[in-house]
């Protein structure tokens, strides 16, 4: 059995997960507190090898988030936070702008609700007519839009790899390939041990572990809060349901039919922005995703099938109330997911000229959705405490933009709760 190389009298402050949110977390920390040894474990032999790796490369601006959510004030101080990063590291970004497009007048009542949304959360923009639109985007179809010039992109593990520099930098501790399956507590510490029988030992922990993180949760409550007088856990019962977002890329002959990023108005039921087209910051144009239910955590193609992941997924009664609920919008995803002209057609309402010819099959991702046991889709970010841990327990879209912000917000609700153990 093997432990890492701090004993447990010295403070340590360990960050589960090596995404985009668990290396600001860490980084953030370790700026804050140099003289504290903090460290971050990640299952695979890479760095951001999960949602970071597979981000569309937006940098968002907060125009769809609910007024006073995290969700919009994070997205709206990381998206500064993570612009003054990109300039600080010399990673490559672009500050593109893109159009919200309604096609039809039936969802013109929902683009002026977007617009009101913007106003509220101080997002810059412009209602823009057809004119405008062509503009832009001649190429895009669409009776009104909305103009955001602050939305940006990047590529998210290129950021992701200049905070674990920066973080080493500091003096930070990265370890890979350590896979979390067992936490307890002991001698005022948590021992956490992986599948192979190997231990690391810290004073505290914080998960951000992404689409495993519902599983550090229970194991934490499970190995922990047996152990302690504290029954402290503040977050509702809830499960990861991975959602699997496929994209096709225009072939390089067809890429001048968008100039930087067209999206369609989402649809309020649903926590997903629609297909759409992304202008990427290496070159090239993304069209998507789709959202279909994944069926396994790291589910990227149809064959990946976890029977234990599976298994979890149904025995959790959210699992079935979600499907009962948004089955219709299932079926319809999962067509697109299995037919390409079905996703040409879905893409042709933004943009006529597409044709199949012109797009070529590209990567997929996988979204750690966070649902609740009434089976609704948990719409803002979560975070919880069981002692001695804080959690990041749904993180989607915009964490990647809010990155930064989310670290501080976590950095602040740990040291608040368990600075006192690092003393």
């Amino acid at each position: 059995m093997q432990s890492h190389p701090f004993t447990a009298d010295v403070p340590l402050v360990t960050v589960i997960g090596g995404g985009i949110v668990g290396l600001a977390t860490a980084m953030t920390l370790k700026e804050r507190r140099p003289e504290l040894t903090v460290a971050l474990l990640e299952s695979e032999s890479e760095l951001a090898q999960h949602q970071t790796g597979h981000n569309s490369g937006v940098i968002h601006s907060g125009i769809y988030y609910r007024p006073g959510s995290d969700k919009a004030l994070l997205c709206r101080r990381g998206k500064a936070m993570m612009e003054g990063f990109c300039r600080s590291n010399s990673v490559p970004w672009d500050r593109c702008g893109k159009v919200v497009v309604a096609t039809r007048e039936s969802e013109l009542p929902m683009l002026e609700r977007i617009a009101e949304r913007a106003n509220e959360n101080g997002v810059e923009f412009s209602r823009i007519g057809t004119d405008r639109l062509r503009e832009l985007e001649p190429q895009a179809a669409g009776v009104a839009a909305l103009e955001v010039p602050e939305t940006g992109i990047v590529d998210y593990a290129v950021v992701a790899r200049a905070m674990a520099e920066r973080f080493r930098d500091q003096g930070g501790v990265i370890r890979t390939g350590f896979r979390v399956t067992q936490i307890h507590s002991e001698d005022k510490g948590l021992h956490l041990r992986d599948g192979g029988g190997n231990a690391w030992i810290t004073r505290t922990a914080i998960n951000c572990a992404g689409l495993h993180s519902d599983a550090v949760f229970r194991q934490a409550k499970h190995g922990v809060m047996a152990n302690v007088a504290d029954k402290l856990a503040d977050a509702p019962e809830c499960r990861i349901i991975p959602f699997r977002g496929e994209y096709y890329e225009l072939v390089q002959s067809r890429w001048s039919l968008v100039r930087n990023l067209i999206y369609p108005v989402p649809d309020p039921n649903f926590p997903f922005l629609g297909v759409h087209f992304t202008r990427m910051i290496g070159g090239g144009v993304e069209c998507g995703p789709n959202a279909v239910l994944a069926l396994a955590r790291h589910g990227y193609r149809w064959r990946d099938v976890s029977l234990s992941d599976l298994g979890e997924m149904m025995r959790f009664p959210g699992a079935y109330r979600l499907m009962k609920r948004h089955w219709r919008m299932g079926i319809a995803e999962m067509h697109r997911s299995i037919s390409k002209a079905a996703f040409v057609a879905a893409l042709q309402r933004l943009l006529p000229a597409v044709r199949s010819q012109d797009l070529m099959h590209a990567r997929a991702g996988v979204r750690a959705q966070a649902v609740d046991a009434g089976g609704n889709l948990i719409d803002d970010f979560l975070f919880a405490s069981t002692p001695a841990f804080t959690h990041v327990l749904n993180a989607p879209s915009p964490a990647a933009t809010a990155s930064l912000a989310i670290a501080e917000r976590v950095v602040d609700q740990h040291q608040a709760r368990w600075g006192s153990l690092w003393l």
